[in-house]
């Protein structure tokens, strides 16, 4: 499941808590705080601390002191100059802490981000538990034709029964071999008094990519909001996008003006180089343009043509 019980209690625990504070908060996040997000067949995001607001960025902006007298229209004017300028000091003056559990293969990929603070669950210490990811059937796709890091046509039939028995049986081959190396069972009881259990550390390296693990993860808005821009992209692999989704849910309750600026800026917009500008003017001037002498590559040309909204 998800949440195991010990983390629900901990979570209606730090719910019931009141701290009073000087700190500037968001009422919209404070009621997301500690609860989790489910992601996946058995993944979560949780926020578990923040620092700063909408307003923070503003500040730091301004480098003045206090909140200000100024109206909401003011600070959403400055913000969208700040993100569509790419003014991005002050988005660091914000930091948030997520919770998260996620498959390890997912994992490996979002450590590629090295502008966070993490500390991962420990397998060297801890024994991992009986929890592996297994896509839904409409998420077995057969590897695409002609993009390399892409997805194809989604498998049917027994084709798709049949991997899906693969990954739970390997799963579970695997992880019965792991408990024996360990020489311990789901409750922590030895298997076998008579032998010595392999170290966690070595026991560990024989688990799938798809079992689950877990981590805290910080880091200030700015580079939150890089990771969130490449992985929230629906050309992100799905595993790692439905987080970077549910973490958008948080942006949204946290910095709603930041997120605006963001999602239009940033989400929704589309970066042209020098020769695609050229291409733009030209098109606007009323100009037959074609790939040939356009001066671009034939894979810009296209990707150029779908943003506009053209055939290639």
């Amino acid at each position: 499941m998800p949440v195991s019980e010990a983390q629900q209690q901990e979570i209606e625990q730090l719910r019931d808590a009141s701290v009073p504070t000087l700190r500037a908060t968001v009422p919209a996040l404070e009621d997301m705080l500690y609860r989790a997000l489910p992601v996946l067949d058995q993944g979560f995001i949780r926020v578990i601390d923040y620092m700063g607001d909408d307003a923070a960025v503003v500040q730091a902006a301004r480098v003045s002191y206090g909140r200000g007298t100024r109206m909401v229209s003011e600070d959403r004017g400055l913000l969208r100059y700040l993100m569509r300028h790419r003014h991005t000091t002050p988005f660091e003056m914000c930091e948030i802490k997520f919770h998260v559990k996620l498959p390890v293969f997912v994992a490996r990929q979002w450590i590629r981000h090295r502008t966070a603070s993490v500390n991962e669950y420990s397998a060297r210490y801890s024994i991992l538990n009986r929890e592996f990811y297994i896509p839904a059937p409409d998420q077995l796709s057969a590897q695409s034709q002609d993009n390399r890091q892409g997805r194809g046509a989604v498998l049917q039939g027994d084709e798709a029964i049949r991997v899906l028995d693969i990954l739970r049986e390997d799963a579970a081959r695997n992880y019965a071999d792991y408990q024996e190396m360990l020489n311990e069972d789901d409750e922590g009881n030895v298997i076998d008094p008579n032998r010595q259990g392999l170290a966690r550390e070595l026991a560990r390296m024989n688990l799938p990519l798809n079992i689950y693990t877990e981590w805290y993860w910080k880091c200030n808005l700015h580079n939150l909001l890089h990771f969130l821009s490449l992985r929230a992209d629906p050309h992100a692999q799905y595993e790692i996008r439905v987080y970077a989704e549910a973490m958008m849910q948080a942006l949204r309750a946290w910095v709603p003006l930041t997120a605006e600026a963001f999602e239009d800026y940033r989400m929704g917009s589309v970066h042209l180089s020098a020769a695609g500008l050229d291409v733009v003017k030209r098109l606007l001037a009323g100009e037959d343009v074609t790939v040939k002498d356009s001066g671009l590559a034939p894979r810009e040309w296209r990707e150029l043509m779908a943003s506009l909204g053209r055939a290639g």
